[in-house]
């Protein structure tokens, strides 16, 4: 069994903004725009989807594979992901460029605003998926470069090998034919509120319709509202955010939230489940600054699971 992360592997250069943007950004010159954010505190963290979701499957007892490129600036994340025992064959280092950087802005709200420096990510990966087995392995396509985003669903739809479609931040560079594609041939669709609607928006079909086009469904994650499920046949199901001490960095949680979704699927349970999964690993990275920091074992994380769920597994 083998999961494939098609994504990022990037250094997130995360700061906090005391203030909140809304007090700064006024609505009727969005036109005009220049702000500026002082910023309370500045760290440099391991990140990037791909990266960020392999540190929480890890966690959760499975290695992944990431599929990704990197510059020469990589040697220090390498070292974290060997001493994680995080396998390095889909990783491309590309020695004339940078890997990739986002800049991370968090106000008191817990509101971003993230710049992006694709960098070595603009490179394809030329992995070559030497051991496909489309009995048990998972793919999961991450914003990355976009050719691998539509060239990876095609291989896998080919192969008949599941995967995950979370577009995510590429949406506005990926054609509507190619969008379409990766949906239909998805076993699951995943994406926060915004970006299933601006999906919805783009190809013309409402979230019922998008999760009808795939193999299990549609997952909506909404924040601190939790998230929601939507069954390919259009039965839709809450699942509550899981409560946490206190929410130190909302940067990542997304990606932990899918890396418990994946486990549950590995672990063939029932979408809704998977998603309760994805919540408690959200919480695990909300209490802590930066993607990677979180930890737990096992035992730990189905305690606090069945705490929260009032069932475990």
């Amino acid at each position: 069994m083998a999961v494939y992360i098609t994504g990022s592997v990037a250094y997130d250069r995360i700061m906090n903004f005391s203030g909140k943007f809304a007090d700064s950004i006024l609505p009727d010159r969005t036109d005009n725009l220049n702000v500026s954010f002082y910023i309370d505190r500045m760290e440099q963290k391991p990140g990037g989807n791909a990266g960020n979701v392999a540190h929480t499957l890890k966690l959760l007892g499975e290695n992944s594979v990431i599929i990704a490129c990197v510059g020469e600036d990589f040697d220090p994340y390498k070292e974290l992901l060997q001493k994680r025992g995080l396998p390095l064959d889909g990783i491309r280092r590309m020695d004339n460029e940078r890997t990739a950087a986002a800049y991370i802005i968090t106000d008191s709200d817990g509101n971003q605003i993230t710049g992006f420096h694709a960098a070595a990510m603009l490179s394809q990966s030329d992995y070559a998926f030497p051991a496909l087995n489309p009995e048990d392995d998972l793919g999961i396509i991450s914003p990355s470069n976009p050719v691998d985003m539509r060239d990876h669903a095609r291989l896998y739809r080919t192969r008949g090998v599941r995967y995950i479609y979370d577009p995510a931040q590429q949406l506005p560079v990926i054609p509507p034919t190619d969008l379409l594609e990766g949906i239909r041939g998805a076993y699951l669709l995943v994406g926060n509120d915004y970006e299933i609607g601006l999906i919805t928006k783009t190809v013309g079909l409402g979230r019922k319709e998008l999760a009808a086009m795939t193999a299990r469904g549609l997952v909506t994650t909404l924040g601190e509202r939790g998230s929601l499920v939507t069954e390919n046949d259009g039965e839709e199901a809450a699942v509550p955010a899981v409560p946490v001490s206190a929410v130190a960095d909302p940067t990542g949680a997304g990606d932990a939230y899918r890396a418990g979704l994946v486990k549950g699927l590995l672990l063939k349970q029932p979408l809704l489940e998977c998603a309760r999964l994805g919540a408690t690993c959200a919480a695990y990275c909300l209490e802590h600054n930066g993607t990677q920091e979180h930890d737990f074992n096992l035992d730990d994380f189905f305690r606090r699971h069945a705490g929260a769920f009032g069932e475990g597994l």
